[in-house]
């Protein structure tokens, strides 16, 4: 068997049982066309590329990716990517007007950066299926208020609803992760839950709010929001900027002097 290598952060699915609960999950059908980052061994691989149309495998190991096309050469829904996930353009993979599916088992180091690079596709792209760090996906689907709740809540709050499916024990991997695994759904929104008039403002202010989730409000934004300009949203300047709403986040960004 290859084996893993940790530069890669490599965790090989291996749990047949989980392996089939994933796949009921995605509950792929025939005529789809999905896409699976980092096919590792294969175990997703084959199974889902026995139940759709069409599935590209980007994988960024070229002996994962040669031992990929070796073992499913004579089927002929399944194209096999050498290439780095992170900087791979999704969009040239469609072939119709159909959106593509993106499933995968994300290495933890790179996960956040992959979850927002495929985001950037979110126009011919339906869901996201991905196996992630527990810990990833308890901030992805936190509320206000909660200790977990954060930028990445709220930066994909606003084009996805975010569904945590079941938790995956270490041992379903080889080698096995030093934490718990989660596997978590995506679902793209065709229109944002609230509008932003500046995305790089807005990016950037709950960058910096978070920086410093401890200082209220008031002292956070000292110099770039005044007390009266909060009082026009009814926020208290002695609140945190863990007990705002998303939404608000993007009203606060039209208020940046």
């Amino acid at each position: 068997m290859i084996q893993p290598r940790k530069r890669y952060g490599q965790h090989f699915l291996h749990d047949a049982n989980i392996v089939n609960r994933i796949v009921r999950e995605i509950s792929p059908n025939d005529d789809e066309h999905l896409v699976e980052i980092g096919g590792g061994l294969g175990a997703l691989t084959k199974p889902l590329s026995q139940l759709v149309r069409r599935l590209d495998v980007v994988e960024v190991d070229q002996r994962l990716a040669e031992e990929l096309k070796r073992d499913l050469e004579n089927i002929p829904a399944v194209i096999i990517h050498h290439a780095d996930a992170l900087k791979f353009n999704f969009g040239v993979l469609r072939s119709g007007p159909e959106k593509l599916r993106v499933v995968g088992n994300l290495p933890y180091n790179i996960s956040t950066p992959i979850l927002f690079h495929v985001l950037g596709f979110r126009t011919i792209v339906s869901d996201m299926h991905f196996m992630l760090q527990k810990e990833v996906v308890d901030r992805m689907t936190a509320s206000p208020g909660n200790k977990t709740y954060g930028r990445l809540t709220i930066m994909l709050s606003r084009w996805t609803e975010i569904t945590k499916c079941f938790d995956i024990r270490p041992g379903s991997f080889l080698p096995p992760p030093k934490v718990m695994s989660s596997m978590v759904r995506l679902k793209i929104l065709e229109t944002p839950r609230f509008p932003v008039r500046d995305e790089q403002a807005f990016a950037k202010l709950v960058s910096h709010l978070f920086s410093m989730r401890r200082k209220t409000i008031g002292r956070s934004l000292r110099g770039m929001i005044s007390h009266d300009k909060l009082a026009q949203l009814e926020i208290d300047p002695r609140t945190r900027a863990e007990t705002l709403a998303p939404a608000v986040f993007a009203q606060l960004a039209d208020l940046l002097d």
